[in-house]
């Protein structure tokens, strides 16, 4: 991919999730995420209706006259994006690759940070940590995470999650924001992901493809796996075949509903073509 056609990706998908992020999201990720607590602002004058418990007694003293202290919400937080970039991403069977659909996710998520002045950081992985960028605030550090997004090219094709988690475990040690993006077509990562939950808020975003569950009755055809890169005829008219196929999705399936819900972190799936910023929206409304 050439500069001017990245930068012309990276400007389309930042209208996109930028408008979504500012007039959707915005509230939804402050109400969900709190701040690590309430600090003091200002003192003022006692208003009617303001509770007694917080007068300034030292200050009401002084002046002779009642004074409240006012307090915020402490808000700085640190968003980590935590992005597979295993071979497995790059399927699709409708307009969009699951890659893509990552993306934008990942886009909508950073920039609702940026709106709440949080840090977001980026670790891609794929059988490794593959790229990792340290926790910043401001529009031209989300929009270099965006650039990376589209363009990285990993050097390990197959998945390892459990030792992507340990590698963000060992790095992020204050409390942060973590989200995992993935289709979580792979499984051994359950016992890491309850160790990172302990210390940190998760959430599983799972992204698939309708093709992923099942396969029709098309005869032989020739397929390529994506992690492997290995080319094997499949036999669809096969009755079997085709079970076996469902079954495996199934079981990735069921092991990433178990993992998360076992570990106390927040999950939610939706497959390539559906509306993603309904079930963002949802997510964050129970959350809230």
């Amino acid at each position: 991919m050439d500069t001017k056609e990245l930068l012309k990706k990276v400007r389309k998908i930042e209208i996109k999730t930028r408008r979504l992020s500012n007039h959707v999201f915005g509230g939804e990720y402050h109400s969900t995420f709190k701040g690590r607590g309430m600090t003091f602002s200002e003192v003022r004058g006692y208003q009617f209706g303001d509770d007694v418990r917080s007068i300034d007694w030292n200050v009401t003293a002084r002046y002779n006259e009642p004074f409240v202290k006012v307090f915020e919400e402490e808000r700085e937080l640190t968003m980590m994006l935590v992005v597979d970039v295993s071979g497995s991403e790059l399927f699709g069977s409708k307009e969009q690759f699951k890659k893509e659909v990552i993306t934008e996710i990942a886009a909508i998520l950073a920039f609702s940070a940026t709106q709440n002045n949080d840090k977001i950081g980026l670790l891609l992985f794929s059988d490794k940590p593959e790229l990792f960028i340290p926790p910043k605030k401001g529009r031209s550090h989300v929009l270099r995470i965006i650039r990376e997004l589209l363009e990285f090219e990993p050097t390990g094709k197959e998945t390892n999650l459990a030792e992507a988690l340990k590698y963000v475990s060992n790095l992020i040690k204050k409390k942060a924001i973590i989200f995992i993006l993935s289709d979580f077509l792979t499984d051994d990562y359950s016992h890491t992901l309850k160790i990172l939950s302990g210390k940190h808020d998760v959430t599983g975003i799972r992204v698939y493809d309708e093709r992923e569950q099942s396969i029709p009755n098309v005869g032989l055809v020739q397929m390529l796996d994506r992690e492997s890169g290995e080319l094997i005829m499949v036999n669809t008219g096969s009755k079997s075949v085709r079970n076996a196929y469902g079954a495996y999705f199934q079981d990735r399936e069921n092991y990433f509903r178990d993992s998360f819900s076992k570990s106390g972190a927040g999950m939610l799936s939706t497959m390539v073509g559906e509306s993603y910023v309904k079930k963002l929206l949802g997510y964050f409304k129970t959350r809230g």
